[in-house]
């Protein structure tokens, strides 16, 4: 089979994989603390289903695999999930992107499966921040999460945070020393165009410019070579060895190297994760009047099709921008 490969030369072989678009908490910048605008359960791609994808999408060069959500760890089945993706034959590298509230049950079963690493959501250090970010006291248990995922070797544990205006801006410095401390590897990600509020306001976002000058105010920051496709530009503290990562996806985009692909829980495909277009893979995977051969075929037609559709950025900064339709809990991190 043939590579991934777009119009404009960029070879894709990360694919995000969204397992559900619920979650356990309610942060403010991601959705209302109402919420309850759900994906039906029986729209939502089986775990046979998921892996007839990942099979021809390992086939045609993706070598990573990150699961999403919503929180992905409240998939029942998510141990299973991953022991059979790393079962496959020229198996992806898998990893998890979590709120971490149940990495402390979960996380030693989860590196057996052969999870290698996790990206856990902590904006705040302060446990009634937390509270009013999210709406659930919980604070305690991603910090315990955190710990387990290091004790289990799903080290190093990146942490990713995003700052926001007269809420927790001022904690930048402290997250980050708390990550030297703990060692974790954090990332600051500018707020995106995502919420299902609504309420994004660029005039008020914390910017990659921002977080560096807060930053350097105490830290010296040094460049580290050889980005790559990684969303992160990643700074050297004080000469290392330990860094910090910026996503600047919103002030400085970096979409001419991305190499990543979307799967929504409910099997629609994604080239960018502010399209506003998908394609339909739930469709393919349970029309009867296909072969199993014949359905494999289609699967790797659409993605080719989705990867020779995608666009060469996301457009944000273009004044005719729109914000895609699904929040992110819909559409996958």
């Amino acid at each position: 089979m043939s590579q991934l490969v777009d119009t404009y030369g960029r070879v894709h072989r990360d694919l995000r994989v969204s397992l559900t678009d619920r979650c356990s908490l309610r942060c403010t910048y991601c959705m209302p603390a109402d919420f309850a605008d759900w994906m039906p359960g029986p729209s939502l791609l089986s775990t046979a289903e998921l892996m007839l994808v990942l099979e021809v999408a390992v086939e045609l060069g993706i070598t990573g695999v990150r699961l999403t959500g919503g929180e992905p760890l409240l998939r029942a089945d998510v141990v299973d999930v991953v022991r059979h993706i790393t079962s496959l034959k020229q198996a992806p590298e898998v990893s998890v992107t979590t709120n971490g509230l149940r990495l402390t049950q979960l996380a030693a079963r989860l590196h057996d499966a052969g999870l290698t690493r996790v990206n856990v959501s902590l904006d705040t250090l302060d446990r009634q921040r937390f509270l009013e970010l999210t709406k659930r006291d919980r604070f305690d248990d991603v910090i315990s999460g955190i710990k387990a995922a290091q004790a289990a070797g799903l080290a190093p544990v990146k942490v990713n945070s995003v700052l926001m205006r007269g809420v927790n801006d001022h904690e930048a410095v402290d997250l980050l020393r708390r990550a030297i401390d703990e060692g974790w590897r954090l990332r600051f990600i500018e707020q995106m165009p995502l919420d299902a509020g609504g309420t994004w306001d660029r005039g008020q976002m914390i910017t990659a410019d921002d977080i560096h000058a807060m930053l350097g105010e105490v830290f010296t920051l040094t460049p580290v070579e050889g980005r790559g496709s990684a969303p992160a530009e990643e700074f050297y503290v004080n000469g290392g060895p330990e860094t910090v990562g910026i996503i600047a996806s919103v002030t400085k985009p970096f979409c001419a190297a991305c190499d990543r692909l979307r799967l929504t829980a409910d099997g629609q495909l994604r080239n960018c994760l502010f399209a506003r277009d998908e394609l339909d893979l739930r469709q393919v995977l349970r029309d009867e009047t296909l072969t199993p051969d014949e359905v494999r075929a289609e699967v790797e037609r659409r993605l080719h099709k989705v990867v020779g559709d995608k666009l060469p950025g996301h457009g944000i900064n273009d004044p005719l921008f729109i914000q895609p339709a699904r929040p992110m809990s819909a559409i996958g991190g």
